[in-house]
């Protein structure tokens, strides 16, 4: 993986290219946007690209640190982890940033800390990292990668340059799946539509095994959800247990179902939405459900996606999200 590999993003790889062939490379960084825009792709492939040996504004794939950067095995790019899903702790940022940054790089020009999930470091986290972001040595470099910047102290943020990831564009996204994922027209039609510019999570839904169960799943739900008594629901969530590595797509699904049914109350044309095949049942749905209710319905898909990342049992969010949305 390197710069020629990234789909889309040109702005960015461009500013990243000058600033290797300026020589005004930044000792700290935030690449911000939502899962799955290629934040983690962008930070590798500058890191790569900075610790090369050729020197060029982009990696060469050839040289030793190129090597041990394609092997996860590179001795001075550094990805911070952290033991709970939900944050990052003080003790954390201390161990294996703030007490490691004065050990000089042991073969390259830079030494490059990648922290992930930033924006999920506590505040005592953030205050440890801030120093070290005030007053890095020479060879220092730290790459924040957050879905939510609104979480990082003012203070970092203005000591950081911040790169946010934009859609890609639809026929770029298309290409790939068809070239590189051998993915059908159709069904890369349909996962770009979903994915909204997101080329991770067009990857995802279009390469998932279950990708029509996924979808006639949702449909199935959605369109007989009012019609579900207790024993029908609880039915469902063992089937829906099926989908457990699949609920980010699965929820998210949901979300567009919604989103269908407001595009189809405010612009009537079902060119625009995304499940075309159920336009009379979505368009049924447009005609008694208010704006309220829309509105009420996706934060509770959205509240579900909150828990789970929060590591809460699955069935019972399942069974709260479906009970919630039949109550709307």
């Amino acid at each position: 993986m390197d710069f020629r590999h990234v789909v889309g993003h040109e702005d960015i790889i461009s500013r990243f290219r000058s600033s290797i062939e300026s020589g005004k490379v930044s000792h700290a960084y935030i690449i911000s946007g939502e899962e799955g825009s290629g934040r983690s792709s962008l930070a590798f492939c500058y890191a790569k690209a900075l610790q090369c040996e050729q020197g060029g504004t982009d990696s060469c794939d050839n040289c030793p640190s190129c090597h041990k950067m394609d092997s996860g095995n590179h001795p001075d790019v550094i990805y911070v982890t952290h033991a709970k899903p939900g944050s990052i702790s003080v003790d954390e940022i201390r161990d294996q940033v703030v007490n490691t940054m004065d050990i000089k790089p042991y073969s390259s020009r830079y030494k490059i800390y990648i922290i992930k999930d930033s924006d999920k470091m506590n505040e005592s986290a953030q205050n440890a990292l801030l120093k070290t972001i005030e007053e890095p040595p020479e060879y220092g470099i730290i790459i924040l990668i957050a879905e939510n910047t609104d979480k990082l102290l003012p203070t970092i943020r203005s000591r950081c340059i911040e790169i946010n990831t934009k859609p890609v564009r639809e026929k770029d996204i298309r290409e790939y799946l068809i070239n590189n994922c051998g993915i059908s027209p159709d069904r890369a039609d349909f996962s770009i539509e979903y994915a909204q510019g997101n080329l991770g999570k067009a990857i995802n839904l279009a390469t998932n095994v279950d990708y029509q169960r996924l979808i006639n799943s949702v449909i199935d739900l959605e369109t007989n959800i009012y019609e579900m008594d207790m024993e029908e629901i609880v039915s469902y969530l063992k089937e829906a247990e099926h989908y457990k590595m699949s609920i980010e797509e699965y929820l998210d699904l949901m979300m567009m179902w919604y989103r269908d049914i407001l595009v189809l109350k405010v612009t009537g044309n079902p060119d625009k939405i995304l499940f075309k095949d159920q336009y009379s049942v979505i368009s049924d749905q447009a005609k008694y459900l208010s704006f309220n209710e829309l509105e009420d319905k996706a934060k509770a898909v959205n509240n579900a996606k909150i828990r789970l990342k929060a590591n809460a049992k699955f069935d019972d969010i399942m069974r709260l999200l479906i009970l919630t949305l039949k109550e709307i």
